[in-house]
């Protein structure tokens, strides 16, 4: 028994369930949106199962996929999979599990979600062998977790309105910015190991800058999306506190210094996340 709850404690640290909130608060505001504030709980259930599931089927894949390159990386080298910890036989396993949840997740929500679910699923684990072949990887990590929002508001409306296309952009450049960040710290690796991304292809600083373009763009789309949805004081004050902590996480690091980029990384995207998923929340609430 104790073999089997290591094992569980060994899946959910390799597919790092906590940085849901990454891309969940933005559905759920996807989800607030398409409904003015009243969704019922048989969509929010299911809006969360399949938020999960595609999360843990893309983590676990990507885990599987990078396994032979995490062994040479310093950095990921006592991952599960290169640490002898679980098996890639079991990583894929699982993958496909996560992957048949969503199905059955986006089968319950209605009959479009059903039938862009294998869409989604091929941007999800595409994003694995991105890096082998584009140095703009990072758009497609963004993509991915830009997905959330339209995919809510398809679970709720059974259709696509152009305006949640705004914080997919947002979203998706947001990710997109914050993934050049983070992938600074595998700049030498990727070189050796001829992997691309931004910065092995441009350097650091120039990495930075193009982190903060995509920040400002990101910023840009947020103001479209509450141009388009009238936001009202509360949904622009969010995106205001939003604007402010990214440039927190940017002071953070700099291409001299990456000993915070974990902060940046994990704890400041998640309080960003929140803080917007909160005040739009506040603002569909009190224009009811």
């Amino acid at each position: 028994m104790a073999g089997i709850f290591n094992k569980i404690a060994t899946t959910l640290e390799m597919i790092k369930w906590e940085h849901s909130i990454f891309a969940l608060p933005f559905a759920l505001t996807a989800m607030l949106l398409a409904t003015n504030g009243l969704p019922g709980w048989r969509v929010v259930v299911w809006i969360l199962v399949a938020m999960v599931a595609a999360r843990s089927s893309a983590m676990a894949f990507n885990r599987w996929a990078d396994a032979e390159l995490d062994a040479v990386n310093p950095r990921t080298s006592n991952r599960a999979i290169p640490a002898g910890l679980l098996s890639k036989r079991f990583v894929l396993g699982f993958a496909v599990v996560a992957a048949a949840v969503f199905i059955l997740a986006a089968a319950e929500l209605n009959r479009l979600t059903l039938l862009l679910s294998p869409v989604a699923l091929i941007v999800l684990l595409g994003y694995s062998y991105l890096k082998r072949l584009t140095r703009f990887s990072h758009l497609g990590l963004g993509l991915a977790l830009g997905l959330a929002p339209a995919a809510a508001w398809i679970a709720v409306r059974g259709s696509l309105d152009a305006r949640i296309l705004a914080l997919t952009v947002a979203v998706m450049l947001w990710a997109a910015g914050f993934d050049v960040l983070y992938s600074c710290q595998d700049m030498d690796h990727d070189r050796t190991a001829g992997l691309r991304s931004l910065p092995q292809a441009h350097g650091l600083v120039a990495a930075f800058w193009i982190a903060r373009l995509l920040h400002l763009a990101a910023l840009a789309a947020l103001g479209s999306c509450a141009w388009l949805f009238g936001f009202g004081r509360a949904g622009w004050a969010g995106i205001a506190i939003v604007g402010l902590l990214l440039g927190y996480e940017h002071a953070l690091v700099s291409p001299r210094d990456l000993r915070r980029l974990n902060a940046a990384f994990f704890t400041m995207n998640g309080v960003i996340a929140m803080v917007f998923f909160v005040f739009v929340s506040a603002d569909v609430w009190l224009r009811r």
